[in-house]
């Protein structure tokens, strides 16, 4: 083989790693096709403010119980329906 075609193998190997992570920055990062949420969504800010129908039901203070009260944890039948 003569020099030319040794350079060239040498620089092969470096050239197709860069165009391999190029190619896969490109497929899993697809900066040009992703959405630019902050400049292309209109956000609306209402009033934070408690509906008429919301009410106060319980207030609970502190971890006494380990369980929630009426938990269905141990009835698997109970918990999933068949369809």
């Amino acid at each position: 083989m003569d020099s030319d075609a040794i350079l060239f193998l040498l620089a092969l190997g470096p050239a197709s790693a860069v165009g391999f992570y190029w190619a896969m920055h490109r497929h899993y990062r697809n900066t040009d096709k992703s959405h630019a949420f902050e400049h292309e969504t209109a956000v609306e800010v209402l009033a934070l403010t408690g509906a008429e129908a919301d009410r106060k039901v319980d207030e609970i203070r502190g971890t006494r119980s380990p369980r929630i009260q009426g938990d269905n944890v141990g009835d698997h039948r109970q918990r999933v329906q068949p369809m």
